[in-house]
This record gives structure tokens, sequence and C-alpha cells, in this order.
């Protein structure tokens, strides 16, 4: 199963929509770079698929472009959310395990207000960095084999 990154996404605060930036690096163990969610936890990197945001296209279309669910890598071709955490990606040269399945949507939280709905809850992703190193859109994304 492979895929795209489609953008790479920060911010300096949580709970707000994030920039896209041209190239992210995604530090071992802690996330990306510059990115207020970044640290010594289990959510160090959020992923959420276009085709996820796509369905959210059914409510109000205004501010959705990538990054506006607060999710780092933006990416086309996997269902990700049907993953099993555990499941090994890798992304370019980087290697993320993916740590949790949805989230708890922070109430009133500046996303919902600008789009409406936010699709995270349901098919957000949310890993940890194994390898880090720079990431772009354009690089592929696959999952790799579990380990015995």
């Amino acid at each position: 199963m492979s895929g795209t990154v489609v953008s790479i996404n920060i911010s300096e605060k949580k709970g707000t929509p994030k920039k896209q930036i041209p190239e992210g690096v995604l530090i071992e163990d802690f996330g990306f770079e510059g990115d207020a969610h970044a640290g010594k936890w289990h959510r160090q990197v959020s992923l959420l698929g276009v085709e996820s945001i796509e369905k959210a296209k059914n409510g109000p279309t205004e501010g959705l472009c990538h990054g506006v669910f607060a999710e780092n890598i933006t990416t086309e071709g996997i269902e990700l959310y049907t993953l099993p955490v555990g499941t090994r990606l890798q992304v370019g040269a980087c290697e993320l395990e993916i740590s949790q399945i949805g989230k708890e949507c922070h109430e009133g939280c500046a996303i919902s207000k600008l789009v409406g709905q936010c699709v995270m809850p349901r098919e957000g992703v949310f890993a940890r960095v194994v390898k880090g190193g720079t990431v772009r859109a354009g690089d592929g994304i696959r999952v790799l084999p579990a380990e015995n």
C-alpha cells in the first residue's frame, strides 16, 4: 500500500490551523521542528488524507486548504485511519509509527469554528517519529511490513 505526501504543515500554537511549508524537518522521537505539537509524547505528528478532507467538503468549503484541520502531513492514496496502531510508515526517508487513530476534539476549537466540522476526531492519524529527516510534498509514503 502506498501514497504521496501532498503537503507539510506546521503551527506555532495548538488548536489552530497549520500553515503549509515547502519542507519540514522531522526530529526523531519529537516531531516537526517548529511545530507546537512536537514533543516527547505519542502524538508527535498528525496525518490526514485528502480523501478525508473531501468528505468534509460536503459542508462549508470556505477555508478548506491543507493544514486547516491541524494536520502536519496531508496525504493522498492511503486510508490511514484503517491502519492499526503500531503500523510503520516510510515517509520519504523518514519512518513513523502510528500511535493513535482519531482524537477527542477541543470544544469550540478554531478549526470547528472555521469549517463547521472536524474530521480529525474520526479519521486523523497520529504517529511518533522513529527515524527523522526532511519531508517534502511529493515524497512517497508506503506501509512497511510488520516486524515479527
